[in-house]
């Protein structure tokens, strides 16, 4: 996905600031950051549809749960651009959030906040693994991400993300809505306007 950070640059930026004539720079770190949650819940959506005629697929196709899907791999390569696009928009706009809003002397500390937020963020996705996985196991039923796949329900977690993801959206809009940005003297001192729009 290294293509999309370019296209986002010399295509999508210099569109939004002509439409937007607020802001020259087209889209605030926050504004970035709301888009990339947006495109990370259609992901997890077309993820869990996917996967849902995936299963579809295997139990039509084979009597066997232990088969393999005749649905092609190839459907899958829409949800990965969806996530590429959704880390570009996120973890872009995080980094130059976390440099702005910095004083000069502490960028390096501003970076570490953002490389220690992802790597949080990793953690509690671990976490939301075997959180689902205590949970959806019961007596007989696997799971909805055992080993075999075939046997669980992958599309359900994938949707459980979608609406985790939305509600992180709402909450992340209200915090983004009430922040206001910092005017630093020097190199932070260009021209934004510091508001959040959707």
């Amino acid at each position: 996905m290294f293509w999309l950070h370019p296209c986002y640059r010399r295509v999508l930026d210099p569109l939004v600031a002509r439409l937007q004539k607020t802001n020259p720079r087209g889209l605030t770190e926050l504004q970035r950051m709301g888009v990339g949650l947006i495109i990370a819940i259609v992901a997890m959506v077309v993820a869990g549809i996917v996967e849902h005629f995936r299963l579809k697929h295997q139990q039509k196709t084979g009597t066997n749960c232990d088969g393999s899907s005749s649905l092609s791999i190839f459907w899958q390569v829409p949800q990965y651009v969806l996530i590429g696009a959704s880390e570009v928009f996120m973890y872009v706009g995080q980094l130059e959030f976390f440099n702005a809003q910095v004083p000069d002397g502490l960028k390096s500390f501003g970076s570490a906040l953002c490389m220690t937020s992802i790597s949080l963020g990793n953690y509690v996705s671990s976490l939301l693994v075997s959180i689902v996985m205590k949970i959806s196991t019961r007596d007989e039923m696997p799971g909805w991400i055992p080993g075999n796949l075939n046997r669980g329900h992958l599309d359900s977690f994938y949707f459980l993300l979608a609406a985790l993801t939305t509600a992180d959206l709402v909450v992340y809009i209200i915090c983004a809505k009430w922040y206001k940005y910092i005017k630093f003297e020097g190199i932070n001192s260009e021209d934004n306007n510091g508001e959040f729009r959707v």
